[in-house]
């Protein structure tokens, strides 16, 4: 009868696995076609990833290259080998620049260590690529006595100028200090009254050119101490020049100038556009000039366009494209994206009073990775010499193409569209089918846990059900908490391009480039997510610790108040991980106006990960993977540790009809094995860079981590005898009231009535050996004598 009844139990358990693992892998296929049929199976871009080549990135449908290539995968030579020119040796210099030679000045020079010449990289009339027009610099100056040589540009100005480009080829090393210097000697050999070299002249707009590739840091400090504000110098000379070229076009990488002479056939109007490149310099895209334009007529390849009506002047007129705005440096708006946002100059040849008889019209195209980043609003500026900042004056929006950022204004000087952006955050779709019911079975099972461990702990006569109670509170907040806070309620804020303000009389200076949308719901979900999740792994090694102190260290009484300890580590310990990690963010964070990003993310409400592979700054990182991972390695080691010398060791000294079966040992592994976490070291497996593997894991550490309250429920609730007893009762007692209700007609469903009763009492209970449930007199004498310890430390 008993091999029997043993026969019926494992048969029910093979049932009960069968059927879970089909309805799992019914699931995850189920999932699997719903996603697919949504479009976001694998987030395949519509591009290969390895389309673009050495370096390039796709953005907005092209291929944006590295200056060293181009072509449309970014696979044609656009730089000069390493070689030797004129005794001088260089390095790998793209088309277009200039590059510092290997050689350097000796450490006894007044300029030591810094590259002894410069040489182009240029193309020639028949498209071959080599070295041209090299500059040999002085050894026995710097910026700094070169800017005490203003005097002598008159008749000195062609060595100046070789001079001060090559002292600033080498952009890494410069300070704010040569900044300053640079831009007030390049300003003065610009000026009219210095009567400079026009070769020097053209030299100093690569000189321009190379300090505008130093960082926007080296800049804002430069701006700070530029007590004789070189920069608004500069620019104001470099429009002046920018009319007395004739009609020659000079360009470099950052910066290119446009004369434009204006005759009896000229029409109202000269239009000037800008069209894109392969890359983000000026020197692989294209200018052109069309003086008899009555109107803007952008394409799809147009950057920026500008329509001078230039009225009744027929003198002459000129363009500066800067491709950055490093030179503008303002007090009201602050720029911290990293894309290319150019500013445009027009102005013409004459009086105060043709400057203002004028008018200008454009539009901008600007670039910037549009999987990333959303136009959020946009201002129609001009550079206000005497403010030294930006100003709407006389500018307002004018959207007259589609597609495009359209301006326009009464007067002529430095122009530019500052734009503001939104993030565009990928929000997740709502959570998994597979997810949703794990975590409700999860919560329902612990509900139903700590309702049964506190009504019936002094029927069982536990010691750990503090501990218990404790671990599954924390789990079932966290996932109330998950369910129902983790997406960010901003995903439902998202717009589009169409909801761009563009009212001509709303032209507004935005504060920054960026704008985000606070959510302090948001963070104060993370915040708790975060501590409760902390606070479910701190039980989790609390657990190991008791039961090492009870299976264990089973002769020596558990330390005083160890319940109390355990408490205040359990509950206080995760809270002052979470405060300090907030408080640090925060105070590193204080010159920024948003700073909750640098705590969570903005596509959930959870803990930021690392940007730009910057590891040693996530909270993440600090606050919860390590810890967890600390929590993680000892629990395996006491569960290693209490598997082998307790669970599975064998005792010669029992019968074999007290020995414990391997289903009761398998069982009790798996129950030590769940409050212990030791699951959760399937999510390390996830951070592996295979796709299929980390599929694979996803799957495994969803269906074992959002069931884990189902199976703290079943290893510690149903499988106890008081609750094995009540059940029955409960059965019995509907048996016996369908009984009475319906009459038997066969003896059949009484039968199996009865077979299910006794399968049900045949489930083996818990080893006593963990004092998590009844003890069991079956297994009895393979117990340690630890009762006293555990009832006293209750």
């Amino acid at each position: 009868m008993s091999s029997c009844r043993s026969c019926n139990v494992r048969v029910l358990v093979a049932v009960v696995c069968g059927l879970l693992t089909g309805i799992v892998l019914g699931l995850g296929i189920w999932r699997m076609v719903v996603r697919i049929n949504r479009g976001i199976s694998l987030s395949v871009p519509s591009t290969p990833v390895q389309f673009c080549r050495n370096g390039g990135t796709w953005q907005n449908g092209r291929c944006i290259c590295t200056e060293e290539w181009r072509g449309l995968r970014c696979t044609i030579e656009n730089f000069c080998k390493n070689g030797t020119y004129l005794n001088f040796t260089f390095g790998i210099i793209p088309v277009g620049r200039y590059g510092p030679s290997l050689e350097t000045c000796p450490p006894s020079t007044a300029n030591a260590g810094s590259p002894r010449a410069t040489v182009l990289c240029g193309i020639s009339e028949l498209g071959v690529i080599g070295l041209q027009n090299i500059t040999i610099g002085s050894c026995e100056v710097n910026l700094e006595t070169l800017e005490k040589q203003i005097n002598n540009i008159t008749t000195n100005s062609a060595k100046i100028s070789e001079d001060v480009q090559v002292l600033t080829t080498n952009v890494s090393k410069l300070t704010a200090q040569n900044i300053t210097s640079a831009t007030t000697v390049v300003g003065q050999i610009f000026n009219k009254t210095r009567e400079a070299e026009s070769q020097a002249k053209k030299l100093a707009v690569t000189t321009v050119s190379q300090i505008l590739d130093a960082s926007a840091h080296v800049f804002q400090q430069a701006a700070e101490i530029d007590s004789g504000n070189s920069f608004n110098i500069l620019i104001e000379q470099m429009e002046n020049y920018s009319f007395s070229l004739g009609d020659e076009t000079v360009v470099e990488p950052n910066i290119a100038i446009q004369s434009v002479t204006l005759d009896s056939n000229a029409g109202p109007s000269v239009l000037f556009s800008v069209q894109k490149g392969s890359s983000n310099s000026l020197v692989s895209g294209e200018t052109s000039i069309n003086k008899t334009s009555d109107g803007l007529n952008p394409n799809a390849q147009t950057e920026l366009q500008i329509l001078f009506n230039t009225g009744k002047n027929k003198s002459s007129c000129g363009f500066v494209v800067y491709q950055n705005h490093k030179l503008f440096q303002s007090k009201t708006f602050t720029a911290t994206s990293d894309f290319s946002q150019k500013i445009i100059s027009s102005k013409a040849d004459g009086s105060e009073q043709i400057q203002n008889d004028v008018s200008v019209q454009m539009v901008f195209n600007p670039t910037y990775d549009k999987r990333e980043l959303q136009l959020h609003s946009y201002a129609c500026v001009y550079w206000n010499f005497s403010k030294s900042d930006w100003d709407t004056l006389g500018c307002q929006k004018h959207m007259s193409t589609s597609g495009f950022l359209g301006c326009q204004c009464n007067h002529t000087t430095n122009f530019a569209v500052l734009m503001s952006f939104k993030k565009d955050y990928k929000y997740p779709e709502s959570l998994d089918v597979l997810s949703n019911i794990g975590c409700a079975l999860s919560i329902a099972g612990l509900a139903l846990t700590i309702l049964f461990q506190i009504l019936t702990r002094k029927i069982r006569k536990t010691s750990v059900t503090w501990v218990l109670v404790s671990l599954c509170t924390s789990m079932l907040i966290f996932n109330l908490l998950f369910v129902f806070g983790i997406e960010n309620s901003n995903k439902k804020l998202k717009t589009s391009d169409s909801d761009i303000d563009t009212n001509p009389e709303n032209n507004k200076i935005p504060e920054s480039d960026t704008v985000e949308t606070p959510n302090p719901s948001c963070t104060a979900i993370a915040a708790l997510l975060h501590y409760f999740l902390l606070v479910t792994f701190t039980w989790n090694g609390l657990s190991a610790t008791q039961l090492y102190f009870l299976l264990i260290r089973t002769m020596k009484p558990l330390p005083p108040h160890f319940i109390f300890i355990i408490s205040l580590v359990g509950w206080g310990v995760p809270a002052i991980i979470v405060g300090l990690t907030i408080g640090i963010i925060y105070a590193l964070s204080a010159n920024k106006t948003y700073w909750e990003l640098d705590y969570r993310q903005e596509e959930i409400c959870w803990l930021a990960i690392p940007k730009n592979n910057d590891f040693a700054r996530s909270p993440l990182l600090w606050s919860f993977i390590v810890p967890v991972t600390i929590i993680l390695i000892t629990n395996i080691a006491i569960f290693v540790i209490i598997t082998v010398k307790v669970l599975w060791k064998n005792n010669q000294n029992l019968t074999s009809t007290k020995k414990v079966s391997s289903l009761k040992k398998v069982l009790s592994t798996l129950s030590i094995a769940v409050v212990f976490g030791v699951t959760w070291i399937f999510a390390y497996a996830m951070l592996i860079n295979n796709d299929d593997i980390r599929i694979v894991f996803s799957y495994i550490f969803c269906l074992f981590n959002t069931t884990q309250g189902l199976q703290i429920f079943i290893l510690y609730t149903v499988r106890t005898k008081v609750f094995q007893s009540e059940a029955s009762k409960v059965l019995k007692s509907l048996s016996s009231s369908f009984d009475r209700v319906k009459p038997r007609t066969s003896m059949t469903p009484l039968n199996l009535r009865v077979r299910m009763y006794n399968m049900l009492r045949s489930i083996p209970s818990l080893n006593e050996r963990f004092r998590l449930l009844e003890p069991s007199a079956e297994t009895e004498e393979t117990s340690l004598s630890e009762s006293d310890q555990a009832k006293s430390s209750a």
